[in-house]
């Protein structure tokens, strides 16, 4: 038998399609914790070619002039640029990738992962720290079969910033009204320590791979590093998620912004919220 040769490329494209399996002791620690770490997701020449060129779509995209001291909070913490994929090919097809997808829908035990929005968190050089939150709080959905992968396109050690969690902190319900903000930095820590929360700060190895759900409380330390910290994140919801009534003015925003022309109580099958796995 003769074996052709793959372009890089081609393996490359490959590896984001490729089936990664969970154990059951992995899905019965994610639906204890609500989140959880995996190593060996992506290997590097996948993350240094994704890399390039997501980190080449968020300068040309970003539009943040002001210097580090000048900022509040929430814009010391990272430039963010949503729905890259609607801006590259080559990025949707990493967003769009049935790997990732696959491990959501595992992790939800639903029987499919559709798309909410894609995200870069780009932490730079001396960039601030990320305050404890919730993500659901800004999302209009109707359940909490959602999860977000944290994707590090290099490793990332604890003075860069990496993602931390408050193991099955999905269980409080106080805090569960707070915008990212210094208010819910101090009001959360309070409350998680009040409540005996385990917190969980872990460096990331490359190729290394978290995921979380919508109501976990979650936030990042500064990068006192003086490098970049590149983090792509896909945030993926049930395939049958329905639209609920927005409770705030951020999920009426989202609703406006993420799921265009969804009807509360029907599923969110717009153009921006394709099936990626099922």
């Amino acid at each position: 038998m003769i074996y052709l040769a793959l372009q890089p490329m081609d393996t490359i494209m490959k590896v984001l399609d490729q089936p990664y399996t969970l154990s059951q002791k992995q899905i019965e620690f994610y639906q204890e914790n609500k989140y959880i770490k995996l190593k060996d997701v992506f290997d590097a020449e996948t993350l240094a070619h994704f890399k390039e060129v997501i980190e080449r779509k968020v300068s040309d995209l970003s539009t943040q002039s002001l210097p580090m001291e000048e900022r509040d909070t929430y814009s010391k913490a990272f430039l963010q640029i949503m729905n890259l994929w609607r801006e590259s090919e080559e990025v949707k097809q990493f967003v769009f990738g049935k790997r990732l997808a696959g491990i959501a829908t595992q992790l939800m035990q639903t029987t499919g992962a559709r798309l909410y929005h894609d995200q870069a968190l780009f932490k730079e050089p001396g960039g601030g720290f990320t305050p404890w939150h919730a993500d659901q709080y800004y999302w209009p959905l109707a359940s909490d079969h959602t999860v977000t992968a944290w994707v590090p396109l290099q490793a990332v050690p604890i003075k860069m910033g990496p993602l931390e969690f408050s193991a099955k902190s999905h269980l409080l319900q106080d805090g569960r009204n707070l915008k990212i903000s210094d208010d819910s930095e101090q009001i959360i820590a309070k409350k998680l320590r009040l409540g005996d929360f385990d917190k969980v700060v872990e460096p990331f190895e490359l190729g290394e791979v978290s995921f979380h759900s919508g109501w976990i409380f979650h936030r990042a330390g500064a990068n006192t590093t003086n490098q970049m910290r590149s983090v792509m994140t896909i945030i993926y919801m049930d395939k049958d998620m329905k639209l609920k009534q927005p409770e705030n003015e951020n999920q009426q925003l989202d609703w406006d912004t993420w799921c265009p022309g969804a009807k509360v109580g029907q599923i969110i099958d717009s153009p921006l919220n394709p099936v990626l796995f099922e």
